[in-house]
């Protein structure tokens, strides 16, 4: 059975950080790969995506080239309106019975898990690594005990970088070379995305 870590995430755009984080939770948590899965519409945000579905895609799939451990899956943009983990997670057991999955998400994202779609049902199929920032404490104490048995905590590299940081950088003319991959900043030049 083949451990796999998932990445979800509007990814708009995807950056370093993300790869990061993939990377570290691929390492630290013997994981065989790590899919990114960009989601089409944020359950949890208000915002939505800048650029269109297809554009992000591209670019983490522009992005993750190089990482023969990483893979881009496009099933939430392919299935349109809100992306829910547990509608995702459903999908991906009956692709792939023979895998378990991971979800890989920040201390941010554990401390909301309770408000997740569906929650207990989805904690019962998967794991969650949760990536632990000094800045950004983990409150794992608060949360309930059918979560706490199933998120594994590692230490993610003190990197302060975030996709909305990145848009505004774009839209005011500022450089964000070496925040994003190369391919990812030529796609940006290459379709003048987020300029105001």
């Amino acid at each position: 059975m083949s451990k796999i870590g998932i990445m979800g995430g509007t990814f708009d755009p995807i950056h370093l950080g993300h790869l990061i984080a993939a990377e570290t939770a691929r390492q630290q948590c013997g994981l065989h790969e790590v899919w990114f899965i960009p989601s089409c519409g944020p359950p949890l945000k208000s915002d939505e995506p800048g650029v269109s579905s297809q554009r992000r895609f591209e670019m983490v799939c522009g992005a993750i080239e190089s990482n023969a451990a990483f893979r881009a899956l496009d099933i939430e943009l392919l299935r349109g309106g809100v992306s829910y983990s547990y509608d995702t997670v459903t999908e991906l057991q009956r692709r792939y019975p023979r895998n378990s999955f991971s979800y890989i998400i920040g201390s941010d994202r554990i401390n909301d898990l309770p408000q997740w779609y569906k929650i207990e049902q989805l904690a019962k199929y998967i794991t969650f690594i949760g990536l632990e920032r000094p800045s950004d404490p983990i409150l794992i104490e608060m949360l309930p005990s059918y979560l706490k048995e199933r998120i594994t905590l590692i230490q993610m590299p003190a990197i302060d970088i975030s996709s909305t940081a990145i848009r505004g950088k774009v839209s005011e003319g500022q450089s964000v070379q070496y925040l994003v991959p190369d391919s990812v900043l030529s796609y940006i030049r290459r379709y003048s995305l987020y300029e105001s």
